[in-house]
């Protein structure tokens, strides 16, 4: 399957939240501990994306995606250190069979002021995923969503992944649970994806991550994770990275919520 991680707290350089620790999402690429039968290397690509002010004093999201195992890259030591933010979401990648293994199949996938990652797999996504789509659309008056869901949309995906038709689902999940599309939809958009999903193919694998910048979400279902909250910063990631005592074990078929000072475990479903 994937690695992935996200922090929110006091800026740090982006490079440094890929190798931090003693086993860092770097190590964790090539020697995971809890894969949890879902392979055994992560060599398939890697990204990252950070959060920024831009020059009106917006919030944006940039990213650095590559198809190649990520201690191959020598930008995670020269360049993405020189990167300062108070956000990061990185992810490393463990490509499904019959998935192409290319830098735009690689997590986060981004739109907006939102990044995404995805621990997992959907089996025959493309059925299952335009059946997703089928009952979204029949449902968009109710949602407030007149024009999405609609199952070409999946076209729009940036790669014939599950990963990427999910987020073209999500992103429309999300954008109807408010007008500005603010981060109060996160976590009824990730219950009603994975309800539809796993009503369909109960052995779906979906831990998720997503954030906006100013918040975490994540979610566990057949994949591990972990919480790290303190007063000043919050991570969640697959595995802890070092054996810092307050790391949290979240229990399979969660959703988690976290932000500096605050972390938020209620059952999935």
């Amino acid at each position: 399957m994937c690695r992935h991680l996200g922090y929110i707290g006091p800026p740090v350089r982006v490079g440094d939240m890929l190798t931090l620790g003693s086993h860092s999402l770097v190590t964790q690429a090539w020697d995971p501990q809890d894969m949890r039968r879902g392979g055994v290397i992560n060599a398939d690509g890697f990204g990252v994306a950070w959060w920024h002010e831009t020059a009106d004093d917006t919030v944006a999201v940039s990213r650095y995606r590559n198809a190649a195992p990520i201690w191959t890259d020598p930008a995670v030591h020269e360049v993405l250190p020189h990167l300062e933010s108070w956000a990061v979401l990185g992810a490393v990648r463990s490509a499904t069979i019959g998935m192409p293994v290319e830098r735009s199949a690689c997590a986060p996938f981004t739109r907006g002021r939102w990044a995404f990652s995805h621990n997992g797999v959907v089996p025959d996504w493309r059925g299952t995923l335009s059946d997703v789509a089928v009952e979204f659309a029949g449902t968009a008056a109710e949602l407030g969503a007149e024009g999405l869901f609609a199952p070409a949309r999946l076209l729009e995906a940036e790669a014939a992944t599950d990963t990427a038709a999910l987020w073209v689902i999500l992103c429309d999940l999300l954008a109807t649970g408010s007008p500005d599309g603010t981060w109060s939809a996160a976590p009824a958009a990730l219950r009603l994806l994975i309800a539809a999903i796993l009503d369909r193919t109960p052995d779906a694998r979906l831990n998720f991550l997503l954030s906006d910048g100013a918040q975490l979400w994540g979610s566990t279902c057949h994949h591990s994770l972990s919480a790290l909250v303190t007063d000043t910063f919050a991570i969640l990631s697959s595995e802890p990275f070092d054996d810092d005592p307050r790391w949290r074990s979240i229990p399979d078929r969660s959703l988690v919520s976290a932000s500096p000072g605050e972390l938020s475990v209620d059952p999935l479903l």
